[in-house]
């Protein structure tokens, strides 16, 4: 049985998890108006990734008892500048979700509920790897700077991302 206080850090988490796919669902209209079917397809995957995020912690919380309770989802931002301007946003709100895995970490260790330790392990290594990723794209976006034949062979990159259903866990 799930700790009561373990249960409502995670029904926050779920919370922040359907946030980002809502997030990056925007980040995907905003490139879809500029007519970058790369950066949309890097947007949907992030989009079914993150809804598989929240969904291996939905799944998680009833497997160990618990009792789901959606709260609502705050709308996120729909304007950047520039290519650039919406994947330092993806950076600093990747550090965000980090930061929040860490923290419910943190409940686990002091619930000692090392099963949800367990369990968590693998979204650290996830957001590990999510920074990574981003911050790799952004460097490529500073390198380009004005160079739309760069941009465009970028967007050429980013279209052979493919969602990959991640066994969490």
């Amino acid at each position: 049985m799930i700790n009561e206080k373990m249960e409502k850090a995670f029904l926050e988490q779920i919370n922040a998890e359907m946030f980002s796919e809502y997030l990056y669902l925007s980040m995907k209209a905003y490139f879809a108006n500029l007519n970058l079917a790369g950066f949309v397809n890097w947007m949907d995957v992030q989009v079914q990734e993150e809804r598989a995020h929240a969904m291996g912690m939905f799944d998680y919380v009833l497997e160990r008892g618990g009792r789901v309770i959606l709260e609502q989802i705050e709308k996120p931002e729909n304007n950047w500048n520039s290519p650039l301007e919406v994947f330092e946003a993806v950076l600093k709100h990747e550090e965000y979700i980090t930061s929040r895995i860490n923290a419910l970490m943190d409940v686990a260790e002091e619930t000692k509920d090392r099963a949800a330790l367990a369990f968590l392990n693998w979204y650290l290594k996830e957001q590990v790897e999510e920074e990574a990723n981003v911050g790799g794209i952004l460097a490529q976006l500073k390198m380009i700077g004005d160079d739309k034949n760069g941009l465009f062979a970028l967007d050429k990159e980013l279209a052979a991302r493919t969602f990959v259903a991640p066994v969490i866990g």
